[in-house]
């Protein structure tokens, strides 16, 4: 499977106004930027022009408002510029070598490698100066973004599989960043605003750092037209005129991930710009690849510009300062929709199985009901004190506290499980589960905003906002992905576009520094610490009231896995039991994420697992993914009660990290059979 790599467009009528506009595309751009950035400058300031410019011509400031002018609006109006055009640049660079018009730093890992480094360094090496930790934080970017690559391969940029694998590595890495902040909160609590991108500015120092680090934009810009012209050929073909490819491929690559690392370094994780004005520059014409950098980059520019302002002028209208990268997140997040419904094709497919299967039989039942039945007598029994491992009956004390967390852990399993097994089977796409489409996102993002709007804390939010966050999210997704014919590919691309949304929403929760920020992180990373017995049993019924639903629904899912025309001719309504089975899974997730918070990767891992005991039809397949799963689960936070006692880390994010290794396993084998 790839994604349609043509750099071009077909001509469109309903893009000729912009190509009408932009003609003449560097003096619109340039004169556009240039009426905004004037509106920007007077947005919140009191002077005069001829203030201004005073102020800039090296008058000494001696008013209040004259020093917010020269040492915040001004300086955060030149690196919006800056960051803008960089990012623009890189990802037209990338998406020129590669020939992958989805392709940028926010699909390659850059900022979770990035936002990964900075906690390590803030949280075991304080005192190292700010150049030291600069050069840190750049080096996790680049390492994350390499791992990405070696991952995808080389011969995979132009498809789907690298955008997979930068998903795989970000949900990796965010996971053991949430672990570090959550076992040292002390030392990453002011880190929060960084991760959800700002350009703030109260000096010029950030600019100065920056500024130098960015000359390399000047060479990429006058020498790598003449190269990815010659790319554009093909590999071979421009090895036939001369050019040395792998050298020249090298040096891109590098150049773009110093330019991306030194912007996020600077001012944070900023989505979408890099993806965004690549893609616009083509629809307004730019065919060579001189005109695809340059516009790219003043389009870069022009859109950061442009949600900065928008994201000033919400903080004038609410009490919060809203972040940039909040607001870039919701002005970019339906253009990458609208970008992946348009770039892929129906029948793009994922080349993306288990390992081969046999039949279950009965030695492999008798494993995996043993496997159950070890990790809950290993949860329950064995557990560390302290000062050694102890075994035994825990007392009526430590019961009462256990118990809870292990229904919990189960019961979660259990019903993520069962939704990623019924997504699986829907959507005929062996990556389907419901924290890769985004479907537990709507639960944490309805959770989320309910405490922003209302002031109340997560406990108090019922499973009714959940669902409805679930339900809301799945539907936009599928109605969407109806237009691909549920293409894998569109289905995938659409997940993590709005799971992209929703974590930029999350983000700016946690920047706003409030006394719940760490009780929203701790139940963002899938923690059974604050349950109760009465959540526990509500969690286990639940679950097991949605197993017997997907048990029931077995026979809709066989027909339909034998296709959709069939199942019809059969005498199965095939449009209303799809919506049934998916109301079964939002229910699911809606459970889970109310009461634990988003389990990433048990309902991608449990089904393959389950496969590949040999679990072929639906109801095996069902039952041996609920089993797996609330053992992964029970495993998962057994774990995490004992691996660093007395500290704990979240039963999610232990989970997101098997989940994601799992993962990165699928897209090698995929990588080696082809």
């Amino acid at each position: 499977m790839t994604c349609s790599a043509a750099t071009s467009i077909k001509p469109n009528p309903a893009n000729d106004w912009l190509q009408i506009l932009f003609r003449q595309r560097y003096p619109f751009t340039l004169l556009l930027t240039l009426l905004i950035g004037s509106a920007y400058l007077q947005l919140d300031t009191q002077l005069s022009i001829a203030q201004q410019w005073s102020l800039i011509n090296g008058q000494i400031p001696d008013e209040f408002a004259e020093f917010v002018y020269l040492f915040a609006t001004l300086p955060r109006l030149i690196i919006a510029l800056l960051v803008g055009a960089t990012l623009g640049l890189a990802g037209s660079l990338l998406q020129q070598v590669t020939r992958n018009p989805l392709l940028s730093p926010l699909t390659l890992g850059t900022s979770s490698g990035a936002w990964l480094a900075l906690i390590v360094v803030s949280v075991w090496f304080p005192s190292l100066n700010p150049d030291t930790t600069s050069v840190l934080v750049m080096a996790g970017a680049m390492l994350s973004m390499g791992l990405v690559l070696a991952i995808a391969g080389i011969r995979q940029l132009s498809g789907l599989p690298v955008v997979l694998a930068g998903m795989a590595v970000n949900i990796l890495l965010g996971a053991i960043t949430s672990a570090i902040i959550l076992l040292r909160d002390q030392h990453a609590k002011q880190l929060f605003i960084w991760g959800a991108g700002d350009l703030a500015q109260n000096d010029w120092q950030w600019l100065g750092w920056l500024a130098p680090k960015l000359l390399i934009a000047i060479p990429v810009l006058l020498l790598a037209p003449r190269l990815l012209q010659l790319l554009k050929l093909g590999q071979e073909s421009a090895g036939a005129r001369g050019l040395n490819v792998t050298p020249v491929l090298l040096v891109l690559f590098i150049a773009t991930l110093w330019l991306v690392s030194a912007s996020i370094t600077a001012v944070g994780i900023i989505s979408f710009i890099g993806l965004i004005a690549p893609n616009i520059a083509r629809l307004c014409g730019a065919r060579s690849a001189r005109d695809q950098l340059w516009l790219s980059s003043l389009l870069g520019a022009l859109l950061l510009l442009c949600a900065d302002l928008f994201a000033r002028l919400l903080s004038l209208w609410t009490i919060e300062i809203i972040p940039t990268g909040t607001a870039t997140a919701i002005c970019g997040a339906p253009v990458l929709i609208a970008l992946a419904l348009k770039k892929l094709r129906a029948e793009d497919q994922l080349s993306l199985q288990a390992l081969p299967v046999r039949r279950i039989g009965i030695y492999q039942w008798v494993i995996i009901i043993l496997t159950a039945v070890s990790c809950f007598i290993l949860a329950s029994f064995l557990n560390h004190t302290g000062i050694s491992w102890q075994w035994g009956w825990p007392n009526s004390f430590d019961w009462q506290l256990r118990s809870p967390r292990i229904v919990a852990a189960m019961a979660a399993g259990i019903a993520m499980a069962v939704a990623g097994t019924l997504l699986q089977r829907l959507i005929y796409n062996p990556l389907a589960s419901p924290d890769l489409l985004g479907v537990s996102a709507g639960a944490s993002a309805a959770l989320v905003l309910y405490t922003l709007l209302f002031g109340e804390p997560l406990t108090s939010a019922g499973p009714f906002i959940a669902l409805a966050g679930s339900a809301g999210l799945l539907l936009i997704l599928l109605s969407l992905a109806k237009r691909q014919q549920f293409s894998p590919a569109a289905i995938i691309l659409l997940g993590i576009s709005l799971t992209a949304l929703v974590e930029a929403l999350i983000q700016f929760a946690l920047a706003n520094g409030s006394e719940n920020v760490y009780t929203i992180l701790g139940w963002l990373a899938g923690s059974t610490y604050r349950v109760e017995a009465p959540q526990a049993a509500i969690l286990l019924t639940g679950s097991l009231l949605i197993l017997l639903l997907g048990l029931l629904s077995s026979r809709w899912l066989t027909l339909l896995s034998i296709g959709k025309p069939l199942a019809q001719g059969r005498g199965m309504q095939v449009e209303s039991s799809i919506w049934c089975l998916l109301s079964i899974v939002a229910l699911a997730c809606a459970l889970v994420t109310a009461l634990l918070g988003p389990i990433a990767f048990i309902g991608l891992l449990a089904p393959h697992m389950a496969r590949l005991l040999g679990a072929q039809s639906a109801r095996s397949q069902l039952i041996t993914a609920a089993l797996l799963g609330a053992s992964l689960l029970m495993l998962a936070d057994w774990l995490g009660r004992n691996l660093l006692y007395p500290g704990q880390i979240a039963a999610g994010t232990l989970a997101s990290a098997l989940g994601g290794g799992y993962f990165i396993i699928l897209l090698l084998r995929s990588r080696a059979r082809h």
